[in-house]
């Protein structure tokens, strides 16, 4: 189960490094299912990931000259304060147990989950419509709408723990007028900030953390994104980005299915 999650860590930078978003969503239920990690936990540790391999990502789009500083700021600050105070202060309240239905008891892990089960259906959906061609340009720029966004991803990116590219991009692009490319390598900028920020959240919130196992998963995610970031000279985005949908859809059923199967074997 192991060699199979740390192969599919790989994809989770390739997938980065490609389309600079929807890695980070596999991250969790990468965690939770091939490392049996608890999933409020696999949150924490996918900020990490997702912050580490956004780095080494945001990086080399850096240097290609594929991030926009500015918009970065703009979007980015906003989106930390988000996340930060999710992570530190909301997070830890809300109980494990939240309700009751009948039979079913709705833990937080599972309301997690499901969160993100319907994150990866509405993800997927929008990377197989694919059409990003007739955006952008029409709208003008809109800075407090841009920040409204920011703090609405930030929000999302701290409860789930996920960086929230496949949230930002599509911002960046209709709401900044980015290009594709610049909109990628600004997303990874925008990640690596928030996403360690959440992590500084967790860590001052004491959760204890396994820096070995992370430091491996993280290698092998950052492989993927520098293997990612090569590969975009030689793939087009166009094919790209509905094959990865159907791929993540896949992935955002069975994350739906085996947590309303699992959550109905507790009680």
């Amino acid at each position: 189960m192991e060699i199979a999650g740390y192969a599919a860590s790989v994809l989770i930078g390739l997938s980065l490094g490609l389309i600079g978003g929807g890695g980070s969503i596999l991250t969790v239920p990468i965690l939770v299912y091939f490392f049996a990690i608890d999933p409020v936990l696999a949150t924490t540790y996918s900020l990490f990931v997702v912050g580490l391999t956004s780095t080494a990502g945001a990086a080399s789009h850096y240097l290609k000259g594929n991030v926009d500083v500015k918009t970065a700021l703009i979007f980015g600050l906003p989106s930390l304060a988000a996340v930060f105070i999710m992570r530190r202060w909301v997070m830890p309240v809300i109980p494990i147990h939240l309700f009751t239905l009948g039979h079913w008891t709705v833990a937080k892990s599972m309301l997690l989950m499901l969160v993100f089960a319907g994150l990866m259906l509405a993800a997927s959906l929008s990377m197989i419509r694919n059409k990003k061609e007739d955006l952008g340009s029409s709208l003008e720029l809109s800075y407090p709408r841009l920040i409204f966004q920011a703090i609405a991803v930030g929000l999302i990116t701290g409860f789930v723990g996920v960086g929230g590219g496949f949230l930002i991009i599509p911002s960046l692009v209709l709401l900044a007028g980015l290009p594709m490319k610049k909109a990628v390598g600004t997303s990874l900028m925008v990640m690596t900030i928030s996403s360690l920020l959440g992590v500084l959240g967790d860590i001052t919130g004491h959760v204890v953390i396994n820096y070995a196992f992370l430091a491996v998963f993280s290698g092998f995610a950052i492989a993927g994104i520098i293997l990612g970031s090569y590969l975009t000279r030689f793939i087009s985005d166009t094919r790209l980005k509905p094959a990865f949908g159907w791929f993540v859809l896949a992935m955002g059923i069975f994350v739906l299915i085996s947590t309303l199967t699992n959550s109905h074997g507790h009680h």
